[in-house]
């Protein structure tokens, strides 16, 4: 009779344990390269997600491309929704209801981990969020490099039959749906990114940017520059709503962090939002009624 031994099932990982423990790994291979015998020390962490995520190591103009996405994405900034929601968690108790549902703590305070939670939770949407930039890279598999192919459906976006957990989007994707005009780091990034893409999405995308801002009535967002990039990096859609859900989490980290530091009294958003015009005084309760709720 011989022992059946479960064994994991993976393409992306390999170890082989240490002779005197079978717990401890000896060597971890990574898509078949040795990662503390060969990576380690050899290649940059762009290089390692990378391949990760790709099972491949990337070119040099690969690894800058999406180094420059990694660091156009680090930080959103604190008018980003995922940001403020990490600041929440941080000032000991959100201000913004919401908000309150994405975080683990109460007035008390969050843990760390809640902050970087109601980060991705904030951050995974369709507003400006991770799935957002699956949705633009929908449209990008549907429409190509095609302007007339992109304008019709800007002008007639499909009508979803089934909604499950999603709901139907509200704007274009990839689109400000607040915008007025396209935003200085916006256009900043698509230059620099486009300039390095060993792709045609990002070139494409700025030369075509006006035209696809008429069509769309509203301007590009960063959502989808970010679509556009990992298009020309070959990611799948799934992979890069993964992927940007990571790539923002720094900042979410040091606005939680710092917020923390400053506590609730100073959270920046809604401290004077409420001003009483009309107060009309203390309240008087009907104690008869009181009673009876009672």
């Amino acid at each position: 009779m011989t022992d059946s031994v479960e064994k994991f099932r993976t393409r992306i990982w390999e170890e082989v344990s240490e002779p005197d423990n079978p717990f401890a790994a000896a060597a971890c291979y990574c898509h078949g390269y040795d990662v503390y015998g060969d990576i380690l020390g050899k290649a940059s962490w762009i290089e390692y997600l990378y391949l990760l995520f790709r099972s491949e190591r990337p070119s040099p103009q690969q690894t800058r491309l999406l180094e420059g996405l990694a660091l156009a994405l680090a930080n959103p900034g604190v008018r980003d929704p995922s940001v403020h929601a990490a600041m929440s968690g941080g000032a000991g108790g959100s201000t913004n209801p919401s908000v309150h549902a994405a975080m683990s703590g109460g007035a008390g305070g969050s843990t760390n981990a809640s902050c970087l939670m109601a980060a991705l939770a904030v951050g995974a949407g369709q507003l400006g969020g991770a799935h957002e930039v699956y949705r633009a890279m929908e449209y990008w598999r549907q429409c190509g490099r095609d302007l007339a192919a992109w304008q019709q459906r800007l002008l007639d976006p499909p009508q979803e039959e089934h909604i499950d957990i999603w709901p139907a989007m509200e704007h274009p994707p990839g689109f400000d749906p607040h915008g007025v005009s396209c935003a200085t780091p916006v256009r900043q990034t698509l230059l620099y990114l486009a300039k390095c893409s060993p792709g045609e999405h990002l070139p494409w995308l700025e030369e075509q940017r006006d035209a696809l801002e008429r069509a769309a009535e509203l301007p590009l967002g960063m959502s989808g520059v970010t679509a556009a990039t990992f298009m020309d990096l070959d990611f799948a859609p799934q992979a890069a709503e993964m992927t940007h859900l990571l790539l923002r989490l720094p900042g979410a980290a040091v606005h939680a962090l710092e917020q923390r530091e400053y506590g609730w009294r100073r959270f920046p958003f809604f401290a004077n939002a409420i001003n009483l015009t009309n107060d009309p005084g203390p309240a008087t309760v009907d104690t008869h009624q009181k009673e009876l709720e009672i």
